[in-house]
């Protein structure tokens, strides 16, 4: 069949790898994709939020499954914008609705849903510019460090943790004032956790899901941890920390929950769940959901998967994940992200990019990065992932961060000590 992969980062280039090794898979189109994900199907240059010329690229190609990477077409409705066309409705599109997708579109949403369902999540409480007076006040009486969230998409550049009631009460108002536009408009202020974070994923069909290869990311920039957050730096899976009983609870208290939640509001919800996730102890609490695979999460969770890909996600256009059987590999995944000089602040593009024949241990997903008169330059902040396969953690971490250290652009930077603090 002929399929269409819909982004153009780190993500998509791990679904388009993993795509592109199916039987089932006779033409792959990557739209609008990178520098290197021309090496598993063709790039066609287009916008994903472009719904029309979508559409006419579907038609033309014949194209018979969609599967949608990043959350911004989720959340305007690609899904429906299929399913309302006579002649898109009967291709399988991966991904939800928008009713399902709000669950990432909206935060405010979102903590509704896990409170009227019974889900652990952190205390939080929503303002808009018309009660800022009692946001600001709810400020006053909060617990220290203060979480302040953005309501809708924001680039993952949403959520900022202030330290001082007055740092927040500036954030609260600069928040709503327009700082992150429209998704500001409405701020949600939540209850600071102490303990470790991972994100948990599963593939569902609207009644049964799969649990994916759970994952731990990195946001910050600098070295142990430190400096400003960014899209994402790293990624190890598994997560040596979520032990067998942990994920036992995760699924108890919150996937079963969440799958039977959506169904109890009514909301059809086919696609990825994303479940953002605090160890705090040895419990599990939820602090967002997102309604498509995390980057770079995925350059770490694709790999372990020994499924054809393209038969897990007919069995779920198809509703027939009930008795699908999900193999994962046991080996471990280590991914260290090379970004641009300057990331997550103004960075610098066009720099040619060398050594990726050098890379010995791993695969190269590229993410911002394009392909010129055949020379691949950097495009973006993260430019490309570097992901080792491993027997144990230690070898993956090893074996990636050598690689990483084996590309070369000007300005180039990584993380150096991405997992080994679960070694």
């Amino acid at each position: 069949m002929n399929i269409l992969v819909l982004g153009s980062g780190g993500r998509e280039s791990a679904f388009a790898w993993k795509i592109s090794q199916s039987a089932a898979c006779a033409q792959l189109f990557i739209a609008p994709g990178n520098g290197g994900t021309g090496a598993y199907g063709k790039n066609i240059n287009l916008n994903p939020n472009d719904f029309e010329a979508v559409k006419a690229l579907v038609l033309k190609e014949n194209i018979e499954l969609v599967v949608v990477g990043p959350e911004e077409p989720l959340v305007r409705g690609i899904h429906d914008f299929f399913l309302a066309d006579e002649s898109l409705a009967k291709i399988p599109v991966i991904g939800p609705k928008s009713e399902g997708a709000i669950l990432e579109g909206s935060k405010d949403f979102s903590k509704q849903f896990m409170a009227r369902h019974g889900i652990p999540t952190p205390g939080s409480e929503s303002f808009s510019n018309e009660s800022l007076q009692e946001g600001l006040a709810y400020l006053d009486n909060h617990s220290l460090p203060i979480v302040l969230k953005a309501d809708g998409l924001a680039a993952g550049k949403g959520v900022v943790i202030c330290q001082t009631v007055a740092e927040a009460k500036e954030e609260l108002q600069a928040m709503l004032g327009g700082k992150f536009g429209s998704a500001g408009s409405l701020v949600v202020i939540e209850e600071y956790l102490t303990g470790i974070e991972l994100s948990v994923f599963v593939l569902t069909d609207g009644d049964n899901y799969v649990i994916l290869p759970e994952a731990k990311d990195y946001k910050k920039i600098g070295q142990g941890d430190s400096g400003l957050n960014t899209g994402g730096m790293g990624s190890v899976s598994p997560v040596p920390f979520a032990d067998q009983a942990f994920l036992d609870k995760v699924e108890q208290k919150i996937i079963i929950p969440t799958i039977d939640g959506l169904k109890k509001d009514g909301i059809d919800y086919s696609g990825f769940i994303f479940f953002g996730l605090f160890k705090v102890g040895d419990e599990p609490l939820i602090i967002e959901y997102n309604c498509r695979m995390g980057d770079p999460e995925t350059e770490s969770v694709i790999p372990r998967i020994e499924n054809d890909l393209v038969e897990l996600f007919m069995a779920t256009a198809k509703k027939q994940l009930k008795d699908y059987k999900l193999s994962i590999s046991p080996k471990n995944a280590a991914t260290v992200m090379v970004v641009a000089g300057g990331y997550p602040g103004d960075y610098e593009k066009g720099k040619t990019i060398t050594g990726i024949d050098n890379v010995r241990q791993s695969v190269v997903f590229h993410a911002g990065t394009v392909l010129e008169s055949g020379v691949i330059k950097t495009n973006g902040g993260r430019v490309i992932a570097v992901t080792s396969l491993q027997d144990n953690q230690f070898d993956a971490l090893q074996s990636a961060t050598a690689d990483a250290a084996r590309l070369y652009f000007d300005g180039k930077y990584f993380r150096e000590d991405i997992g080994f603090d679960l070694v």
